[in-house]
């Protein structure tokens, strides 16, 4: 590709409040906690600064508040490079924001706030129709409303445009949903949580990978933590394709799955077969995790070249 690749990111703005503690606290209980860091999030932009600095001309599609927070999200999306021409601001509703704990593990909780977030409607969507029109991929989740998602999936198969859907939150979807998506890249919980099983029920992503086929996507990519990512594709459903993460001390995995999104979306752009994008991708969010903060955390291209060529790739 002489160019660069042109990704389109529909989705949710937040302002992140984390703070790092020991432990989570229990319901009830108060617990003293560390260092705190308010930074850019929301799974939409997260996965739109990714793909800036990772090398692709971003577009981000997204409603914040006409308030503080909002003014400071928009000026830190667009100075990592992403186009926020069709970021718009409601007067009526502050901006989304996510109040965060981050464990001495890595592992985190999570509490959002919509705000703004959920105001973004179809008429937003189809008002960067241009951008959609020069798109290669188009980049969606589930942090806004699912019309709006529902939209935003015809209008890019309308015009011949790939689609990856981050299915986060996880929710209960419309029969149909996901038909047209071309790759779904739920972690185990949001895999399990849209196949309707039971909290703790026996999961094997490859069998829900397969199940998650047969509502009309073109491939599947679970992730699963330290261990990568399976990858299983409805025109050979039957070969199941792993893919190995690079091992990491992690310090905050709060938005590693966006990453290795808005990763994915860069390498499907540039021309990759999927399991070499989802490496890619892998390999991204394995230097996510190694940083406090969403946005904050997102790699360059050099950081990721710098891991490949020391480790080879996944």
């Amino acid at each position: 590709m002489n160019r660069k690749p042109r990704i389109v990111v529909v989705g949710s703005s937040n302002t992140d409040m984390v703070v790092k503690t020991a432990r989570i606290p229990t319901p009830g209980e108060t617990v003293l906690g560390g260092e705190f860091l308010m930074t850019g999030g929301g799974k939409g932009a997260n996965q739109a600064v990714a793909a800036a600095r990772l090398g692709a001309e971003v577009t981000f599609v997204a409603k914040v508040g006409m308030d503080l927070f909002g003014e400071q999200a928009v000026h830190e999306i667009r100075a990592a490079g992403v186009n926020t021409e069709y970021v718009t601001g409601d007067p009526e509703t502050p901006s989304g924001v996510a109040l965060i704990f981050v464990e001495e593990s890595g592992q985190n909780s999570i509490v959002v706030a919509p705000g703004a977030n959920a105001s973004l409607a179809p008429a937003d969507v189809e008002a960067a129709r241009p951008a959609f029109e020069q798109a290669d991929v188009v980049v969606l989740q589930l942090e806004v409303p699912i019309l709006t998602v529902a939209y935003a999936i015809r209008l890019a198969k309308d015009l011949g445009k790939r689609v990856i859907l981050n299915p986060a939150p996880a929710t209960a979807l419309p029969s149909g949903f996901l038909n047209g998506v071309d790759v779904l890249t739920p972690n185990e919980i949001e895999a399990a949580m849209l196949l309707g099983a039971p909290p703790g029920a026996d999961f094997q992503p490859a069998a829900a990978a397969r199940a998650l086929l047969k509502e009309g996507v073109g491939a599947v990519v679970v992730t699963v933590g330290a261990e990568g990512a399976i990858i299983v594709e409805a025109e050979r459903s039957d070969r199941i394709v792993r893919v190995k993460s690079h091992p990491v001390i992690p310090v905050d995995t709060t938005a590693a799955g966006d990453c290795f999104t808005g990763a994915l979306a860069v390498g499907m752009a540039e021309g990759m077969l999927l399991a070499e994008a989802a490496g890619f991708a892998n390999t991204a969010a394995s230097v996510s995790v190694t940083r406090l903060g969403a946005q904050a955390s997102m790699p360059s291209r050099n950081d990721v070249e710098q891991v490949l060529s020391e480790f080879g790739h996944a």
